[in-house]
């Protein structure tokens, strides 16, 4: 098993990564962390998929289980699910002592964390990610959030969970689409923090696509060692960890304007990436080969890098940007590229955003 390790004083934890491992949960929980029960937020496809499989685990571990579910993707991101997750929690009398365990992807994992940061005000948290997308990103970190009406993860906490782990093998019953949207943040962390790694990803790419486990799971780990590295410099965002947003100005724009069902986050993130190379090299940050490298590296992984509607909706996305939560002073905090492997922020106001790439 490979453990990377989120260093963070006393809320320090292991992210740990083996196929196969969704089993073995129950004997580390009861043995390391002193669990004898738990509650698991998941969603109906995840459950029937894979939570057989964690309860036979705890229920040999002597670890008491409950299941809550809530709805697929962005649906469940709402305070709406979160009070009925509430009212299901007081209903099962859930101490202090409870582990409140996420077992999905991202959206299911943002809501997880959020739930336990608020309920009783904060129980234990262990994240199992069963996407690509939330063992890179999501659950990792200690970000949790739920979505206003206008706008995305606008509320939301910080808090660190006990334990993650991470089995890639479950990625095997992950549809395709699910697949590449993960691929994309794992391009994001090569090309903001690590050049050998993004020309590793270009060397790899069709195994990744493919879903070559040895591949994969290398490719998981490093993703997870830029972001602990980054957060473990800065958890609360306040410098640093705002180069993780590469791409998202425009992704969380993308999916206000063409909606969620439209455009998966991921897919919104690939967009985002291919606008910030292009808005960095018209600034004259970059050269033309960075672009074209990150956007050919998107396009065999299988990602579009145009936004839909984009020459006709540009008014939407300038006002969806607007009241993105980075925005201050009435200035978007908007990641660029120097270099590969090198970030920095740029302070803009949406409409130089656009104007920049009009």
């Amino acid at each position: 098993m490979t453990t990377v390790q989120m260093l963070l004083g006393d809320r320090s934890y292991p992210i740990r990564i083996r196929p196969g491992c969704l089993g073995d949960l129950g004997e580390v929980a009861a043995h390391e962390y002193e669990v004898d029960r738990i509650v698991v937020i998941t969603t109906p496809r995840v459950g029937r998929a894979h939570f057989a499989t964690l309860a036979t685990g705890m229920e040999k571990a002597q670890v008491s289980i409950d299941r809550l579910e809530v709805p697929d993707g962005e649906r469940a991101k709402t305070l709406r699910v979160a009070s009925r997750v509430y009212d299901r929690l007081l209903d099962l009398g859930v101490d202090r002592q409870t582990f409140i365990v996420g077992l999905g992807g991202g959206a299911a994992c943002d809501l997880t964390g959020f739930v336990a940061s608020t309920w009783l005000r904060g129980v234990p948290l262990i994240q199992i990610p069963t996407t690509l997308l939330a063992q890179v990103d999501a659950s990792v970190g200690g970000k949790t959030a739920v979505d206003h009406a206008r706008g995305k993860n606008l509320i939301g906490t910080f808090y660190q969970p006990r334990l993650v782990w991470i089995d890639p093998a479950v990625l095997d019953t992950l549809a395709r689409r699910e697949f590449r949207c993960g691929l994309a943040e794992v391009i994001k962390a090569a090309a903001l923090w690590d050049a050998s790694f993004f020309g590793w990803l270009e060397e790899h790419i069709e195994a990744l696509v493919a879903r070559d486990r040895e591949q994969v799971s290398h490719a998981i780990t490093r993703a997870i060692e830029i972001k602990a590295e980054i957060v473990g410099l800065d958890e609360r965002e306040a410098g640093v960890r705002a180069l993780l947003n590469f791409g998202h100005t425009l992704a969380h724009a993308v999916e206000a304007v063409a909606g969620y069902r439209r455009v998966k986050h991921g897919e919104a993130v690939a967009m985002g990436m291919a606008f910030a190379c292009t808005l960095s090299e018209r600034r004259g940050l970059i050269g033309v080969d960075v672009t074209q490298r990150v956007t050919d590296l998107l396009h065999r992984a299988g990602l579009e890098t145009t936004a839909p509607d984009w020459s006709g909706q540009k008014e939407a996305y300038l006002r969806a940007i607007a009241v993105d939560k980075k925005v201050a002073g009435g200035k978007v905090g908007f990641v660029v590229l120097r270099e590969l492997g090198r970030a920095e922020v740029l302070h803009l106001t949406p409409q130089e955003i656009l104007e920049t790439v009009s």
